[in-house]
C-alpha cells in the first residue's frame, strides 16, 4: 500500500535531487526515486571525480542524469519537484528560485514520514543537540527485543548512516512503529509539510551548527518542528533543560534519570535512558521489557564506546562528539583523577570553547590536537598539547603518553571537515587504526 503511494507520487515526474553526497543516503534516495518511474536530475556542487563512488552506484539507472560541479538554475525551475539534501544553505538561491516558480521542495526523510503516517504507521521522532542517536537506538532495540503484538514491526530511519529512509517505506504497514532520529536539517522538511511525529522526544538544546544558523532561535525553529504540528493525543517528551528554557509546553513529559541497569556510562546516559523509557511507555511497552532491553543495549559506535584495552589502557571512541558540551560529558564520565589522554580538534563551528578548555585542564594529562580551523583557535589556550596533521600521528602520540590505568579518549568536539570526508570517515579511520595497534 505505502509502496503504491510512493510510486504514484514519483512516477512520470521530473525530479531534481539537490545534493548527492558521499554518505549513502542521497544515493539510496536517488535510486529509489528513479525506481518509482521518475526522471531524475542530480545536481551537486561537487565534481564527478569527487562523487565518483556515488555516481558509479547509480550508473545502472538510465533515467538519472548528472549535472555536477555546480548548479544550473533551470534544473530548479523547469521540473516537477526538488528533493533537497540536509544542510542545503538556508539562503540557497536555487531553492528560492524553485519556490518562486511554484515548484514543490521536499526533503526525503520528511516525505518518508508523510507516507508512513498516511499509511497508518506510528511515528516516533527523536531530536536534540546531544543524545538523539542513543535514545533512538535504545527505543528501537527494546521494540526489536520485546516485539510488538499482532505481527507489527518496528522500523528505523532518519539520520542513520548509509541508507535511505525513503526506500524503507514500502516495508512499513499499518500500525507498525517508525522510529526516526531527526537532526535540525531533516526537521526543516517536516516543517515544510506541517508534520510532526506522534511521539516526539526532544533531548536537549545546546549551541551547535552556528556556522549554519544565524542564531540559536533559528536553530530551535527547525528543531521545534518535531512537536509543533502534533495532533490531539500526540506525546511530547523532553529533557528538563530544553523543556524549561525553550519549549514551555505544559504537555511535555519530563522524566528523571533512569535508575535501572545500563551498559552505558555517564549521568547523561541515564537521562537518555529515561527519555527512551518514557517513549516506550507511550507505545505500551511494559517496565519489565524496558528493563531487559536496556540491560542488553550496548553503546552506539562512536558514542563513549570502549573499543579495546591495550597494555591496561582503555581506548574510547567518542567520535560523534562534535560540540564542546559532548566532549565535556565524556570527560566527566571517564575521569578518575586526571588520567585522560585526549584526542580532539577539527573544523570550527563557531562555538564557545571556554568551558571545555577548563575541563581539559582539570581532567587531561595530555592533549593531541587534530589540525583544523577550530584547533587553530584553541591551540594557544591549551596546555600540554601537540598538533598533528593526521589521525594516525595523533593516536601514536596518545599511546606514547598513556600509562597503565589511563584512558585514551577520542572526542573531537569539532566538525570533521578538512581532514576527513565526513564524521563517518573520521570514525572509520579511528576504528581501523585502533584495531591495528
Amino acid at each position: 500500500m505505502l509502496g503504491m503511494d510512493c510510486r504514484s507520487f514519483f512516477e512520470g515526474k521530473r525530479v531534481t535531487v539537490m545534493g548527492l553526497g558521499l554518505l549513502g543516503r542521497g544515493v539510496g534516495d536517488t535510486a529509489f526515486i528513479a525506481a518509482q518511474g521518475a526522471q531524475v536530475t542530480v545536481s551537486d556542487m561537487k565534481t564527478a571525480e569527487e562523487l565518483r563512488e556515488s555516481v558509479s552506484v547509480l550508473a545502472p539507472f538510465p533515467s538519472i542524469v548528472f549535472h555536477l560541479g555546480g548548479h544550473d538554475m533551470a534544473d530548479f525551475t523547469n521540473t516537477d519537484m526538488v528533493i533537497k539534501a540536509a544542510g542545503v544553505p538556508l539562503d540557497s538561491p536555487e531553492i528560492a528560485a524553485a519556490r518562486a516558480a511554484g515548484i514543490p521542495v521536499h526533503m526525503s526523510t520528511a516525505l518518508a514520514a508523510k507516507f508512513a503516517k498516511e499509511g497508518g504507521a506510528i511515528l516516533v521522532g527523536v531530536t536534540g543537540t546531544r543524545g538523539k542517536s542513543t535514545v533512538t537506538q535504545m527505543i528501537f532495540h527494546v521494540l526489536e527485543s520485546a516485539g510488538l503484538p499482532e505481527n507489527r514491526k518496528a522500523h528505523l530511519g532518519g539520520n542513520i548512516r548509509g541508507f535511505s529512509t525513503l526506500a524503507k517505506v514500502p516495508d512499513i504497514t499499518t500500525n507498525d512503529v517508525f522510529v526516526l532520529e531527526l537532526d535540525s536539517w531533516q526537521l526543516q522538511g517536516f516543517g515544510e509539510l506541517s508534520l510532526s511525529p506522534d511521539i516526539a522526544v526532544f533531548t536537549n538544546l545546546m549551541p551547535d551548527h552556528q556556522n549554519y544558523y544565524p542564531n540559536m532561535d533559528a536553530y530551535f525553529a527547525d528543531k521545534k518542528n518535531i512537536y509543533a504540528f502534533q495532533k490531539e493525543g500526540g506525546v511530547l517528551i523532553a529533557g528538563r533543560g530544553v523543556a524549561d528554557d525553550w519549549i514551555h509546553d505544559p504537555r511535555a513529559r519530563v522524566p528523571t534519570a533512569y535508575p535501572g541497569q545500563l551498559q552505558l556510562i555517564g549521568d547523561h546516559n541515564r537521562d537518555n535512558a529515561a527519555l527512551a523509557a518514557e517513549a516506550l511507555r507511550a507505545l505500551g511497552i511494559g517496565e519489565a521489557a524496558i528493563a531487559e532491553g536496556f540491560a542488553s543495549f550496548e553503546p552506539v559506535e562512536g558514542r563513549l564506546q570502549l573499543v579495546r584495552e591495550l597494555r591496561d589502557v582503555q581506548i574510547v571512541n567518542d567520535n560523534n562528539a562534535t560540540t564542546p558540551e559532548a566532549t565535556i560529558a565524556a570527560l566527566r564520565s571517564l575521569d578518575t583523577g586526571k588520567n585522560i589522554v585526549l584526542i580532539m580538534g577539527g573544523a570550527d563551528k563557531g562555538l564557545d570553547m571556554d568551558a571545555l578548555l577548563a575541563e581539559v585542564a582539570k581532567r587531561c594529562k595530555h592533549v593531541a590536537l587534530l589540525s583544523g580551523t577550530g584547533t587553530e583557535r584553541i591551540a594557544p589556550l591549551t596546555q600540554d598539547y601537540a598538533t598533528f596533521d593526521s589521525l594516525e600521528k595523533a593516536l601514536h602520540d596518545a599511546t606514547q603518553y598513556a600509562q597503565k590505568g589511563d584512558v585514551i579518549l577520542f572526542s573531537p568536539a569539532f566538525a570533521s571537515f578538512g581532514m576527513f570526508q565526513n564524521e563517518y570517515d573520521r570514525n572509520d579511520q579511528f576504528m581501523k587504526l585502533v584495531n591495528a595497534l
